[in-house]
């Protein structure tokens, strides 16, 4: 079947699709950007491990203590005080026994901080803890 075209009705891009898709394709980008956890980083030299192990995939869940060079303790990426370390790990021991925890202490953190936040993790019975470590071939 042959269609005649007469010369006013040209063949045309539609731009009203041409525009909805592009306005899909930029919401689809944004939503997709912001989703995206954003780890903040903590002012902590980690120290530097003997041996690499197998990396293991980050847990959303993972409770994560830091402990800087001058002593100061982190949940997260806010700094607290001893008591509020040590309600917030009551609380997540209530909550989740089994819940993962990292610590990332300075690798010139005085071993007294350290221990203090081990001390507390095993008073209150969460076992399943981790020191966070620095690769040898990572740089600072």
């Amino acid at each position: 079947m042959q269609v005649d075209l007469d010369d006013e009705e040209g063949l045309e891009v539609q731009m009203a699709p041409l525009i909805d898709c592009v306005f899909l394709l930029l919401i689809f980008f944004l939503v997709a950007s912001t989703m995206k956890k954003l780890d903040k980083e903590l002012p902590v030299d980690l120290p530097v491990a003997g041996l690499v192990s197998v990396n293991a995939p980050k847990a959303d869940d993972l409770l994560i203590i830091g402990v800087d060079a001058a002593g100061q303790t982190y949940i997260g990426t806010e700094p607290v005080t001893n008591s509020m370390l040590h309600q917030r790990i009551k609380q997540t021991a209530a909550e989740a026994p089994a819940r993962r925890v990292r610590l990332d202490a300075d690798q010139s953190a005085d071993f007294v901080h350290v221990l203090r936040v081990l001390d507390l993790l095993s008073f209150e019975g969460l076992d399943n803890v981790g020191i966070h470590l620095r690769k040898p071939d990572d740089t600072k």
